[in-house]
């Protein structure tokens, strides 16, 4: 007779629950689950690996920074939970951009200035990468979309609805009046 995994504090799976215990449930998704901050995480490392791989110093590969990209962001884009999804979404265009900066800095650091090795290689980065920025973005916004990237970006204008950014009734909530003398 075959022993079954168990799922709640040694009883086997098939039994049924005992009254008052919480019963547990598998998740229905991926096993893995990121925050927000832990997918721009996952983007930033897999394309910051993938630069330093494929620049000319080290192997020379000249489709592995965006191809690195491309899978950071689909990792991203499918580990992360519902909830953060907007953070996910919005941040492929700053963390390409950094990565780009790093990553010429670390192939200028044998040339001769490192300004001048840090400009060219960013401008060069940012120009030859454009396509894979654009196309890991979209890749980013297809799988989001159906995941409720929809669903955030409605609960997010709900929050702000009726709040006024710049109101002049802050005014009185500071102590200090700098345009009276102090006694």
């Amino acid at each position: 007779m075959a022993a079954t995994a168990p799922t709640r504090r040694g009883a086997p799976t098939g039994a049924p629950p005992t009254p008052g215990e919480p019963v547990r449930r598998q998740p229905s998704g991926s096993s893995i689950t990121l925050t927000g901050r832990g997918g721009i995480v996952v983007v930033f490392g897999v394309a910051l690996v993938g630069s330093v791989l494929g620049s000319e110093s080290l192997l020379g590969i000249g489709v592995l920074p965006g191809v690195s990209f491309v899978i950071g962001c689909a990792l991203a884009a499918l580990t992360t939970r519902t909830a953060d999804l907007l953070t996910v979404a919005v941040t492929p265009p700053v963390i390409f951009f950094l990565v780009a900066i790093i990553a010429s800095i670390v192939d200028a650091l044998g040339s001769g200035s490192l300004i001048r090795g840090v400009f060219v290689g960013v401008v060069t980065v940012l120009a030859s990468g454009a396509p894979w920025l654009f196309l890991g973005t979209l890749l980013v916004l297809a799988i989001t979309i159906p995941r409720g990237l929809l669903t955030n970006l409605r609960e997010l204008r709900g929050r702000l609805v009726g709040r006024r950014l710049f109101e002049d009734d802050d005014y009185d909530d500071d102590p200090v009046r700098w345009d009276e003398p102090q006694t």
